[in-house]
């Protein structure tokens, strides 16, 4: 019961600090998160991701920095784990003495059509890249952008897209960095997974051009999602392969 009670008046207090959190004087890393529904998460969420960290913050939906907690994003209300948050988790654990500033932007569904500027996606009614540019530059005065994440890819796994991916995201990484003042902030993707490819072939061409970022695109990695799990419908990974998923995104980020 004691515990119950701390845990209750813990949650009250991150709740009151949240409203106005003063991050004068510390060092607060922003990391932008972009893609479709595997960047947002569609994992089951289980208490450990209700828990929030001391030094891990995110953007909500009104643009106010609040404890990060699963989920993250609201995109769809399937939202669920994705790899943020124990993404956020490494890095905080990296730099002891750095906050985390994540800024949840992934839309499920999207193709990258919709991630340029005045892009439209239906199912959500929202303008990917244009949201996401608003949110960054909202977060920006109370930090620096240390990098941006990126998974996306299915929507784009056709016969008549694949072949213009590779051109469409070097302009995708090329407008953001423009817009947010930020040449060299590191940009890492990550692959689709195993379970997808699998029943669609183009996606294994999508793979290919992921990995080929890195020799095309100075400051950028690519992660693999190798191995990692699907929730059950050959989509989504599931909350175990998702923060599995945010690990090696946050050991690819720490080499830059």
């Amino acid at each position: 019961m004691k515990h119950l009670v701390f845990y209750i008046f813990a949650l009250f207090s991150l709740k009151a600090v949240a409203q106005n959190p003063d991050f004068k004087g510390k060092k607060l890393h922003l990391y932008l998160l972009v893609g479709q529904s595997n960047m947002a998460g569609r994992g089951k969420v289980e208490e450990s991701d209700r828990t929030p960290h001391p030094r891990i913050w995110m953007l909500n939906k009104d643009n106010q920095w609040v404890p990060a907690v699963a989920p993250m994003h609201f995109d769809k209300p399937e939202a669920g784990v994705g790899p943020g948050l124990e993404f956020a988790r490494v890095m905080a654990d990296a730099d002891t003495s750095a906050v985390i500033g994540l800024i949840p932007a992934a839309v499920g569904g999207s193709a990258i059509d919709s991630w340029q500027p005045g892009g439209y996606h239906d199912q959500t009614k929202s303008y990917p890249y244009d949201d996401a540019l608003r949110r960054a530059k909202a977060a920006l005065p109370a930090g620096k952008l240390k990098g941006i994440l990126w998974h996306q890819g299915e929507s784009d796994s056709k016969p008549q897209l694949v072949g213009s991916y590779t051109q469409k995201l070097e302009a995708l990484i090329k407008r953001f960095r423009k817009e947010l003042s930020a040449r060299k902030v590191p940009f890492v993707v990550g692959t689709l997974g195993d379970f997808f490819v699998n029943r669609i072939p183009e996606a294994k061409d999508i793979n290919e051009q992921l990995r080929q970022l890195p020799k095309k695109v100075k400051h950028t990695a690519c992660v693999e999602a190798a191995g990692l799990a699907e929730k059950g419908d050959k989509t989504h990974f599931d909350a175990p392969a998702a923060r599995e998923l945010g690990r090696r995104y946050a050991e690819a980020m720490k080499r830059f």
